[in-house]
């Protein structure tokens, strides 16, 4: 429980740290209008939209951003749900994942585009159990 409160913590430091740097990067693009317009999704509606933070392209286009923070190095495995793969493929030309990671010492962070099969393994780690009729 107190590993998993630790996970959720970590989770949201990064979540914001990518906000702030969407929001600046877009104000230094000259795009100011779409900085403002900048959402933390799973901060302000929960979890299960499939993205963390709903953002931009300087052109406009829509950016929908999962982030994913480990304190671990850059191949640190991590989890990723069902529907957030869903909506990976769904939204394939405007979802992407921030991987940061060494997040409490020297954060660093890179993206992932789908189809994510492409970069990692994608192995089931938990199942739905349903009672037997």
């Amino acid at each position: 429980m107190l590993r998993d409160a630790r996970n959720r913590a970590l989770g949201r430091a990064g979540e914001r740290r990518i906000v702030v740097h969407e929001r600046s990067s877009l104000a230094a693009a000259g795009r100011g209008d779409l900085a403002d317009r900048v959402r933390w999704v799973s901060d302000q509606n929960g979890g299960g939209a499939g993205y963390d933070i709903a953002s931009f392209e300087a052109d406009g286009r829509p950016r929908l951003i999962e982030v994913k923070t480990t304190n671990g190095w850059e191949r640190t495995p991590f989890h990723i749900s069902r529907n957030e793969l869903a909506v990976a493929e769904e939204r394939r030309r405007d979802w992407c994942l921030v991987r940061l990671w060494n997040f409490a010492r020297q954060p660093r962070a890179f993206e992932l585009r789908p189809p994510l099969e492409v970069h990692v393994s994608l192995m089931p780690t938990s199942f739905q159990a349903s009672f037997n009729a």
